[in-house]
């Protein structure tokens, strides 16, 4: 996930990009799209805006190492992570924040907690995306929802493109035809003032071929099993945030 947003923040003006690990390979992987890379977490102290992109469990030990300033801002965007627990730990004013796989091309879907929002950070989500700014009471949705969500809509993507190829087309021309319907769906959903519903309608000529797959759609359970794969990895998020309860 951080390795995504660095990718997407590379892709504006006016970010001096900094990567920070301990793993060689891991800045090998990132190195052409920053400006520098180090091992050494001192480093962060000359960053207006740190983030921190670690696995929860790995988070204490980081933050113990990091020494920022009152006059810096912490980003965090560890599944299950309390900001509060953030904030205890650090000077620094911290934001927690989801973003998801899509900032390395600019499409991202990120929610920001309300507290320790500010305008800077709101202007780096901006450059890689869309962002809602939320109570941190729904993060753990958020995460479901637009962290985890990209690999639901993969896995629909695939159903998608399974069955042009079950019908004859080949694997590039059902990935392609697939994946640019979602993309051009999600966008109008973005843009035009219509509901889902009324778009759905918009789409259904009477006696046509989208109402007689629809109506496939409605006589099955997927909305129920999208909405189930939601619902557990919020679970396990409120599960992952359990780790910090006493911290």
């Amino acid at each position: 996930m951080g390795g995504a947003l660095l990718r997407g923040l590379a892709r504006v003006e006016g970010y001096h990009l900094t990567a920070i690990d301990l793993d060689p390979e891991a800045l090998a992987a990132i190195e052409d799209a920053v400006d520098e890379t180090t091992e050494d977490v001192d480093a962060a102290r000359d960053a207006d805006i740190v983030v921190l992109a670690v696995k929860p469990d790995v988070a204490p030990a980081v933050l113990d190492d990091l020494d920022l300033r009152e006059d810096q801002q912490l980003v965090t965007l560890a599944a299950g992570l309390p900001r509060e627990f953030v904030a205890a730990r650090t000077d620094a004013s911290v934001v927690r924040i989801m973003p998801n796989l899509a900032a390395e091309t600019g499409n991202m879907a990120a929610a920001a907690t309300n507290a320790g929002l500010t305008d800077e950070v709101r202007a780096m989500l901006d450059a890689v995306g869309e962002f809602v700014e939320v109570d941190e009471s729904l993060m753990h949705v958020s995460t479901a929802v637009n962290g985890s969500g990209p690999a639901f809509a993969f896995y629909l993507i695939d159903a998608m493109k399974q069955g042009g190829i079950d019908s004859g087309l080949d694997a590039e021309q059902a990935e392609t035809l697939a994946a640019q319907t979602f993309k051009g769906a999600a966008e109008t959903v973005l843009r035009d003032d219509r509901s889902v519903d009324e778009l759905i309608d918009a789409v259904c000529s009477p006696n046509g071929t989208t109402i007689e797959g629809m109506e496939v759609l409605w006589d099955s359970e997927a909305d129920a099993a999208v909405e189930d794969a939601v619902a557990a990895a919020e679970r396990r998020s409120r599960e992952l945030a359990e780790a910090f309860d006493d911290g």
